[in-house]
Parts: C-alpha cells; sequence; structure tokens
C-alpha cells in the first residue's frame, strides 16, 4: 500500500510538564481512534494504517514521551504508568472517550493498562504484542533479589548516561540500519520511518529520535497480580496480535487470554514483531473485520 492524500497535522498537548506531540489525520465529525506506536518508535509508524482508517474515523496518533517529536523526561526514568498517564491526559483534553485504539508492543502494554483503569472509556482495543515480557520471562527475572534488579537497572542508567546519541553519516546509512533492524520492511516503509524517525544534527550526520534513557526499563512497576487485574477489569472487545516469528509468546499458550473478558488471540504468520509493517494487508482486514464485528 503506497500513501496517497494529504498527511496529518501536527499537534501539542501537556502532561506532567511535558510538551508531548500527536499528529491529527482529521475527519473530526467520526469516532476517534487512538493510534499508540511502540518503544523506540515515532507515531508516523502508523501512516500506512492510518490511511486505510481515515475515511472511518477521527485519527490521532501520539508520540509518547521521549519519543519522535515529544519531549525527553527530565532525570530520564521512563515508567510504564508515566506513559499511562500522558494517554490518559490526551484523550482527556482531547475528549476522545470512548475511543477505539490501536496499539503496538509497548504502547500496548500502555493501551490496555489504560483500558483496565477507565473501561469506560475504550471501546475497544486492538493491541500487536503488548502484553510484555512472557511468563517464562518474567518468572526469570523475579528469580533474581531485588537489590540486584535493582543494582542492575542503576548499571544500566550509569552506562546510558554516559553514551551519546549514534551518529549515521547520511540518511542512507541510518535507513540500512533500520532494514537491518526489520527485514521485512519495504524500501518505501523502510525510508518513510527513517525520514520521520531522525534529526539531523548541526555536523551534517543523522540520529534517532528517541531519548537514549527508554532503553531503560523500570525495575518499579505493577506486581503482575495487579496487572492481571486491570486486565479484567477491560470491559470492550480486545484483539491481541501476534507475530509467529516474533519472539512474543502467544497468550492462548501461555495463559494471559484468561485474564480478559472479551478478548481473543490471533497469530499471523510471516510477520515478526512489527506485523502492522511486515503483514501490512493482513493486519488491515483484520482489524476492519474485527471492528465491523462489534461495532455497538
Amino acid at each position: 500500500m503506497k500513501l496517497s492524500g494529504p498527511g496529518p497535522t501536527s499537534h501539542s498537548y501537556f502532561s506532567q510538564r511535558l510538551r508531548l506531540h500527536y499528529v491529527d489525520w482529521g475527519n473530526e465529525g467520526a469516532p476517534p481512534m487512538l493510534m499508540v506506536h511502540g518503544g523506540r518508535d515515532h507515531c508516523r509508524n502508523w501512516d500506512w494504517v492510518a490511511q486505510a482508517f481515515r475515511d472511518d474515523y477521527h485519527i490521532i496518533a501520539p508520540d509518547l514521551r521521549g519519543h519522535g517529536d515529544s519531549q525527553w523526561a527530565l532525570g530520564g526514568t521512563y515508567g510504564l504508568l508515566d506513559f499511562v498517564v500522558d494517554i490518559a491526559q490526551l484523550v482527556h483534553q482531547k475528549k476522545l472517550a470512548p475511543v477505539t485504539i490501536l496499539s503496538h508492543s509497548l504502547g500496548g502494554n500502555i493501551s490496555l493498562h489504560y483500558a483496565g483503569l477507565y473501561p469506560e472509556n475504550v471501546a475497544r482495543i486492538v493491541a500487536i504484542e503488548g502484553l510484555g515480557p512472557s511468563p517464562a520471562m518474567l518468572a526469570k527475572r523475579h528469580r533474581m533479589p531485588v537489590e540486584e534488579r535493582l543494582r542492575e537497572w542503576v548499571g544500566t542508567l550509569r552506562k546510558l548516561s554516559s553514551r551519546s546519541p549514534r551518529k549515521y553519516p547520511t540518511l542512507a546509512d541510518a535507513l540500512q540500519r533500520m532494514r537491518e533492524e526489520n527485514p521485512h520492511l519495504s524500501a518505501e516503509q523502510a525510508r518513510h520511518l527513517t525520514i520521520h524517525g531522525s534529526n539531523q544534527n548541526e555536523d551534517g550526520t543523522y540520529s534517532w529520535k528517541f531519548d537514549n534513557y527508554v532503553r531503560a526499563f523500570s525495575p518499579l512497576h505493577l506486581p503482575s497480580k495487579d496487572t492481571h487485574a486491570l486486565f479484567g477489569r477491560i470491559d470492550c472487545p480486545t484483539l491481541l496480535v501476534r507475530g509467529t516469528e516474533s519472539w512474543a509468546s502467544d497468550p492462548d499458550e501461555d495463559g494471559r487470554i484468561a485474564h480478559f473478558r472479551h478478548a481473543r488471540a490471533v497469530n499471523i504468520d510471516n510477520a515478526g514483531h512489527w506485523v502492522h509493517h511486515d503483514r501490512l494487508d493482513t493486519f488491515v482486514d483484520l482489524v476492519k473485520a474485527f471492528l465491523a464485528e462489534t461495532a455497538a
């Protein structure tokens, strides 16, 4: 699918004293749809999906704090619940509820937590690999003594404090890195994601827009039982999507589907972590069918 027609307009809103960026695809009289990107990504990664839904929905896609054209957090700590507050502020300030949410990875985890906190505000939700680490990964992490986990986190932050954003001599070099990260990308996709995901530095080189500190996952998070309780509060139809070539585990097989009241999981072949890029047409058809089936 090639991008065509006018693109979105850029706007800002505030959350916890940060100026955060979002794009608006217009069509304000239509039902609202929020598209939330994943870690080290940006809002324009949704452009192909947004193009498929812009005639039927009023689409808003934010840049998470520390990502894209949003401000970086002071202090460099990025906790899941801070991201949830930001999404809550956007929905509240723009009066989007009840909103349909499409989300990916970290954005999926944020959106599922939001939907559990405010089930009355979410009409339907699609999360691509948004459940976070698998139960096996979490069990391994929790076998580490708490002081070891915290010391590891502090050490990671210390290393990141001395790490400068990587500089690529040319945009073509950055584009090559993008293609190495996901070989499923077409040339058009890789170029678009690179252009919108990088800035040109004063010396003419290019660097990714995201804050390096987003690489450090905070050990301060809700216990699994509380997260599962929030998932159980989600009152809307829920679609959990996974690529079979991804590291993410199948929620049907690992048991996490049981925490939801109205969810089903779908695996998509020949796709990795970025299902909406790797199998765009399949993903769009799947979501359109899901929205049609669950229309009020």
